[in-house]
């Protein structure tokens, strides 16, 4: 009886140490996993950071005035001026429909 005791409590420390390895394997997996996204996120955030720069640098209020300027002719663009915009009195707003009160008689 003894002797079965002993062997159980074996093959449960086994089992138990092989179950151990297996978490430890899937712990380190998971932190390797969370290095390489965090390393793609950094690189990401860097790529959105040159972006930022480069669409800065492209929309300087110089250069937009000078790609103006040169293709002024063959757009056929206008000087932009407050008399070229609408009023306010010219929108079209939807008509309301007046307020009723709970009977369906007006207000």
């Amino acid at each position: 009886m003894r002797a079965l005791f002993y062997l159980l409590t074996a093959f449960g420390v086994i089992g138990l140490a092989i179950w151990a390895y297996d978490q430890n394997q899937q712990t380190q997996t998971a932190q390797r996993d969370v290095r390489r996204l965090r390393a793609e996120i950094r690189s990401l955030h860097e790529s959105i950071d040159v972006q930022r720069a480069e669409w800065a640098y492209l929309n300087r209020p110089q250069r937009l005035r000078a790609l103006v300027q040169m293709n002024y002719a063959r757009l056929e663009l206008l000087p932009l001026e407050g008399s070229r915009f609408g009023r306010v009195e010219e929108i079209p707003y939807p008509m309301i429909a007046p307020a009723t009160d709970g009977a369906g008689q007006e207000g």
